[in-house]
């Protein structure tokens, strides 16, 4: 059961990362499948993708001399559109730091603002556990 988790945990946290991995997949089969506790799977699920997106945070500390590299998870033009969209709504977008396309370049863009990582863990994992939380009625309601 601990591997379920943990699997559960690596694919949310890669998922927020760099690479292109479906944890809402990945829940919603737990779900349906009947495997592990739904609330315990949204928790885990919400955690590691928060952490994933820390990583991301980090990334955006270091977003001038990283930007160009190749393996950066986000283009020139989606961290532009992020970042125009972060300076005119502030923190309040990392609420939506699970959406897909911007929601990885939001991240980046609230580290290379400096947001306090306090502030940035509480409105991500808020946004991403809502998220989760839909994805896990919604797999109990295909159940029913």
């Amino acid at each position: 059961m601990v591997a379920l988790y943990g699997a559960l945990f690596l694919s949310a946290f890669l998922a927020a990362t760099i690479l292109p991995v479906s944890s809402e997949a990945v829940l919603a089969g737990l779900i349906v499948a009947g495997r592990g506790d739904p609330g315990l799977l949204l928790v885990v699920a919400t955690i590691g993708n928060t952490l994933g997106s820390v990583v991301n945070w980090v990334l955006g500390r270091g977003i001038d001399s990283l930007r160009n590299r190749r393996w950066f998870p986000v283009t020139a033009d989606r961290y532009e559109q992020a970042s125009r969209i972060f300076r005119r709504f502030g923190e309040w977008t990392l609420l939506f730091a699970w959406l897909p396309v911007v929601g990885d370049a939001f991240t980046i863009a609230a580290g290379a603002a400096r947001v306090n990582l306090g502030v940035f863990v509480v409105l991500v994992a808020m946004g991403k556990a809502a998220r989760y939380a839909v994805i896990v009625a919604g797999g109990l309601w295909a159940m029913a």
